[in-house]
Order: structure tokens, then C-alpha cells, then sequence
């Protein structure tokens, strides 16, 4: 049985747009197609003799006593008909005046016609001259009224269609006071987001739970007097999950959520901000209970009054004055519940920190160990990847990464693993998507002669040996010179996320590794290297923080010159030019003492150095295996064993604690 084809019926309405394209292509096929056989053509006096010479005038009419219109004869008008292109004549019209010109006197025109006709010396050449006045009728109004009849509704299809707007109530001009907030559609399961979605921040989502709690059952913190926090700022770095756990929120509660961008509010216009605002509660308001969630609120509420020589009315000051008024003013935002979002705390304006505003402040921090393995648990729910893979691995692999780095891992780990045919994803996919994330691109074809890549093994291995031989640096995972993004090589440690106090002896050990890169260049090949401008940098900015922040220097003493704030002006420094020599001088002298701790090793484990280049340059990555069979069992690992292995007691001691005891 055949199949019956499905037709689409296609119902064609009338629009009002129509009408104007009809006018305007009917404009423009008249002036393309009629205009040069209806419009005459623009003349002298000198051209109308000329003609009148040669016989082709049959008559002239005036018009108003200024204006001429000269008529042609049949045969006149058929041989400009036929002239050459280029010929100004050539289109003039076939009835009706063919020319016009302006005269000034007409007794003048009289007789300079009858000159003409008495010069020309033909014989029936009678040119008529006709005096006419006209007045102006209701046609001639309405031919100079079109354009501007055209112009007018062309302008009111344009603010039209702006005020209708692209996709929200702020999307015209005429609703350019209008806040642009997406509700959140509480009833679609697909887009809903609940704290099952997202993983880790326990501390985080306990706090805010208490607020979804109290929009679920508000009546128990009335009948106890409690209020609920009128905001809840959202602070922590880039890509933690600020904006999700938000979104969780307002899953969770299951009541209206408008979120806005910070940026929404800053607009050119005076006074466009503050009318945002205050239409953005006024929605709040009457879906009250309501959450209302500004991401990025560091756009409109850093601190006031710094610029205010650059500008007499700064715009964003006025957006963050009405905001703090609708926060906590004289009006009640009674069930009204403010989140916001922002990495930039320390910029923001006092008055919008203070309670009654933003009542708590919950730190969405960087994930410990435990929680990118729930967050990798989240990410790997759709990824086909083998199984023996333990995710607990990579975790201990990826210490400092934000939930977005761990999302964007997951997903270069399976386009490594499709790019290679892969049925699944492997583990060595995930090693090079980390490598990839933190290091860059592979750059294997970079040319490199056996004396740099030689170079490079040296460098490296002198930073793995010193980091090895030292208890109080991180762990070395691996060394590679693979060239990737900017740098010919790399040595990868692990930190210990258990270490919460930072000592300056931990800090002058991570000097020495650092440095230990360029002092075995020197030790080797008794020449410095520009590859370890990185590690000077690092090192350098290290000691610095040392001396004039954290108070490790015994010489300048527990003094800390660091502004949390960010209010103090960049241009002066807080400390006198006789402190800023003491500092530098001490920022040197640790420097020295970690280049001098670092040089004493290189120079006792040279030969192992150099056996490390080798087989960095025959594997180019080696692991902390391969290490471990150079330069034996690592310092933090004997350190390990040592705290694990279980004290024998001699048996005077334990006389001795008897004999304290009694």
C-alpha cells in the first residue's frame, strides 16, 4: 500500500508590512522604469535658442511669470528618441513639455524669442509664447507630503517593533527601564536543578538550607520571632559553582526565581540602572515569596566615591543607591529573598556587606579531595569509560581544580579518547586531558636540537631532585619534556592538601626547588639559561610575599603590609624608602640561602641528574616510579613511615613514666 505523501498547508495572513513593501517597490519600478519618459528635463536659455534656430520648438508656456515649459515638435522629440547614448535628450518625455527653464522677466522672453526666430531664417517656424497662472491644488500638496508621510511610518514601524522587543519585556526602547530577569520555571523537569546536581560544598549547601527550609515551612520561624536572612552573598573563586548552587535554590524551594546579571543594570542612558532595579523588586514583590539572584553583583556594587573626580554623575553609583534602598529601606520587601554571586568581595561597597542586606556570606571554595571525586562522579554519569578507572586517583591528581576544570577534564578526556577510535575512555586519556587543561597544547613537532632538548632533561631533572631530597616540598608526580603551550618541559608535583599551616621552612623549601631547575643548567654547563624566567618570577614573588606579608623575615619582624581591602592607593607605597632597602635586601638573602640549599644538593646527586636526563630523554615523561629506582625512596615518604611505624618503648622508660606517675 503507498504511502500518501504529508502536505504542509502553509496559511499565508496579510501583514501590515506588505503594504509598505508594495509602496516602496512601486517607488522604485517608477523611478527605475517611468521616470526618464515622464520628467522633464531641466534646461537654459541658451539650449531653448539653439533649439529654436534649428526649427524644433513648436511652442513655450510660462508659468507664474517664472518658470518656462518649452514643447518640442513630433520631429524633435523622435530624433533625441534616436540619439546616441550620452545624450542628455535622449529620454525626454514623448507628450506633454519636454523642457523647463527658469526666466527672469518676460518682456525680456518675448523678444529674445523673436530674436531667435528671426535669426533662425526659416520659414514656418511661428513659436507661440502662452501666459499662464496656476495655483497650487490639494495634488501638488500631496506629492510634497508623501515623502514625509513615508519617512513618518517607516520611524513608527521601527519604534514599533522596539517596543515589542526581542524576547522580554526590556528588550524595546520603550521598556529600556524594564528589568531583563529570567523566571525560572519551577514545573519543567528537564531544566529543573536540585543539590543532588550538585556535588560537594557541603558547607555551602547546609547554610543556604536553611533559607530553602524557611520559604518551605516559614510558619515554625514565625512562632519563634526568627526572621530570615533578607541575603545571602555567594563568594569564591571562578568556576566553583556559585551560579549552580543557585539554581539548586531555587529547585529546591520550588517558588518563583528571577535571575539577573550585574551587567543587565549598566546601561548609557541616566537613570536607566536605578528604574531596573526598581522594577526588578516590583516583580519580586508580587510573586512574593520570592528569590531573586544577581550574578556578578561586583558590575554594579563596588565600593563608592573612588572616582568621583572622573565623573560629576557616575551612573552605577545611582544603580547601587537604589539597590541598597530596596534592600533595606523604608520599604518592605516582605518575602523577598536576595542571592547574589561574585569572586571580587574585597571591591565591594561596605553599606552592601552590612546586616540587613546581605546577611551571611557563604565561602563556595575551592573542592578538597573528597569532593572532586563526588564532582567527578557527577561529570562521568554519561561519559563510557573503563571501569578499573578509580576515581579516587583522579582525584588525588587534580588538587586546586574548580568544578568547571574538573568538567572540562571529563569532557577532553572523551574527545581524546574519540580522536584515538577509543570504544571507551582509558586512563591515560584522563592523564593527558589533565596535562592538557594545566599545561596546554602538545607542541612534539617544535624544533629543538639534541643540545636544548639536553638542556631541558637537566633543567628538569634539577627540579625533581631537589623537590625528591626535601620533606617539606610537595610530592613529584612525574617529569616530562614534552614542549607544551609556552614551556619546553615540566615537573609535576601533588600538593598536600593536608597541610593547612604553611611554615616559612615549607616556603623556603619550595624556593629551592624553583631554583633548582637553573642551578643545574649552571652546574652542568656553567652557563644561565632565559628558560627559567618563570621560576624567578615565582620564587621572586614568593619571598617578597614572605618579607612584607606573612612576617617571615626575623629582621623585619611581624609587621604585614598586605590591604585585603583593596582601598589603599596604588601609587604610594605604606612603609618608608629605608624599610622598602631592608626588605629588598632580606628578599635577597632568602633567596640566596634557598640558592644555596639547592646548589649543595644538585652538586652531591649530579651524577643521578644526569642519569634522570637520559631517561627523560629516551621515555620524555617518567613517573615517580621511575624516579624512585634513581634517586631511592623519596624524603616525604620516609617521613611517612616514620610517623606510621609504631614506637617501642624500652623498659626504663616505662620505669620511669611508673615512677612519675606514683
Amino acid at each position: 500500500m503507498a504511502k500518501k505523501k504529508k502536505t504542509t498547508n502553509i496559511e499565508i495572513r496579510p501583514n501590515f508590512m506588505w503594504f509598505w513593501g508594495v509602496i516602496i517597490l512601486g517607488i522604485i519600478g517608477y523611478s527605475l522604469f517611468a521616470e526618464g519618459r515622464s520628467v522633464p528635463v531641466a534646461a537654459d536659455w541658451n539650449t531653448v535658442e539653439q533649439m529654436i534656430l534649428k526649427g524644433e520648438v513648436e511652442r513655450i508656456k510660462v508659468i507664474n511669470k517664472d518658470e518656462a515649459e518649452v514643447y518640442l515638435t513630433d520631429q524633435a522629440i523622435e530624433q533625441y528618441h534616436n540619439a546616441e547614448e550620452g545624450n542628455r535628450f535622449k529620454r525626454i518625455p514623448e507628450y506633454g513639455k519636454q523642457l523647463t527653464f527658469t526666466i527672469g522677466s518676460v518682456d525680456i522672453l518675448d523678444r529674445d524669442v523673436k530674436q531667435a526666430v528671426a535669426d533662425s531664417g526659416l520659414e514656418n517656424n511661428p513659436v507661440s509664447i502662452e501666459y499662464n497662472n496656476e495655483k497650487h491644488g490639494w495634488t501638488d500638496i500631496l506629492f510634497n507630503l508623501l515623502p514625509w508621510v513615508f519617512l513618518i511610518g517607516i520611524w513608527f514601524l521601527f519604534i514599533r517593533g522596539m517596543s515589542r522587543g526581542a524576547g522580554g519585556a526590556g528588550g524595546g526602547i520603550m521598556n529600556v527601564g524594564k528589568a531583563r530577569a529570567q523566571e525560572f520555571d519551577k514545573d519543567d523537569p528537564n531544566k529543573r536543578v536540585t543539590f543532588k546536581d550538585v556535588a560537594g560544598l557541603a558547607e555551602a549547601k547546609t547554610e543556604i538550607m536553611e533559607i530553602v527550609d524557611f520559604l518551605r515551612n516559614s510558619q515554625k520561624y514565625k512562632d519563634l520571632g526568627a526572621k530570615i536572612p533578607k541575603g545571602a552573598l555567594l563568594v569564591g573563586p571562578p568556576g566553583t559553582g556559585k551560579t549552580l548552587l543557585a539554581k539548586a535554590v531555587a529547585g529546591e524551594a520550588n517558588v518563583p526565581f528571577l535571575s539577573i546579571s550585574g551587567s543587565d543594570f549598566v546601561e548609557m542612558f541616566v537613570g536607566v540602572g536605578a528604574s531596573r532595579v526598581r522594577d526588578l523588586f516590583e516583580q519580586a514583590k508580587k510573586k512574593a515569596p520570592c528569590i531573586v539572584f544577581i550574578d556578578e553583583i561586583d558590575a554594579i556594587g563596588r565600593a563608592r566615591g573612588k572616582n568621583a573626580g572622573f565623573s560629576g554623575n557616575d551612573e552605577r553609583e545611582n544603580t547601587l543607591n537604589q539597590m541598597l534602598t530596596e534592600m533595606d529601606g523604608f520599604q518592605t520587601n516582605t518575602g523577598v529573598i536576595v542571592l547574589a554571586a561574585t569572586n571580587r568581595a574585597d571591591i565591594l561597597d561596605k553599606a552592601l556587606m552590612r546586616a540587613g542586606r546581605f546577611d551571611r556570606q557563604i565561602d563556595v571554595g575551592l573542592p578538597d579531595v573528597n569532593e572532586r571525586e563526588e564532582i567527578f562522579n557527577v561529570h562521568l554519569r554519561n561519559i563510557k569509560m573503563d571501569k578499573n578507572i578509580d576515581r579516587k586517583f583522579l582525584a588525588r591528581q587534580t588538587p586546586g581544580f574548580s568544578g568547571a576544570d574538573i568538567a572540562n577534564i571529563c569532557n577532553e578526556a572523551a574527545l581524546i579518547a574519540a580522536r584515538k577510535n577509543k570504544k571507551l575512555v582509558e586512563r591515560d586519556d584522563f592523564m593527558a586531558a589533565i596535562d592538557r587543561v594545566v599545561g596546554g597544547l602538545e607542541k612534539r613537532n617544535k624544533p629543538m636540537s639534541k643540545a636544548e632538548r639536553r638542556a631541558t632533561a637537566i633543567h628538569e631533572a634539577g627540579h625533581a631532585t631537589v623537590m625528591w631530597m626535601l620533606k617539606e616540598c610537595d610530592p613529584v608526580l612525574k617529569v616530562t619534556v614534552i614542549p607544551r603551550g609556552n614551556s619546553l618541559g615540566a615537573t609535576w608535583s601533588v600538593p598536600d592538601e593536608e597541610r593547612v599551616h604553611v611554615t616559612n621552612e615549607v616556603m623556603e623549601a619550595k624556593l629551592a626547588g624553583l631554583l633548582g631547575g637553573r642551578i643545574a643548567e649552571e652546574v652542568n654547563y656553567g652557563t644561565l639559561g632565559a628558560g627559567a624566567l618563570s621560576d624567578l618570577e615565582r620564587s621572586t614573588k614568593m619571598t617578597y610575599a614572605m618579607v612584607a606579608y606573612y612576617g617571615m623575615s626575623k629582621k623585619i619582624g611581624p609587621i604585614s603590609y598586605y590591604d585585603s581591602t583593596g582601598t589603599r592607593d596604588t601609587f604610594t607605597k605604606p612603609y618608608s624608602e629605608q624599610l622598602a632597602t631592608e626588605i629588598d635586601q632580606e628578599v635577597r638573602r632568602i633567596l640566596d640561602d634557598a640558592y644555596n640549599k639547592a646548589r649543595t644538593l644538585i652538586e652531591q646527586y649530579n651524577d643521578k641528574i644526569n642519569q634522570m636526563a637520559d631517561m627523560l630523554l629516551e621515555k620524555e615523561t617518567i613517573y615517580s616510579e621511575d624516579i624512585e629506582t634513581i634517586l631511592g625512596p623519596s624524603a616525604q615518604s620516609l617521613e611517612e613511615k616514620e610517623e606510621q611505624a609504631p614506637r617501642e618503648e624500652t623498659p626504663e622508660k616505662v620505669e620511669t613514666e611508673v615512677k612519675v606517675e606514683k
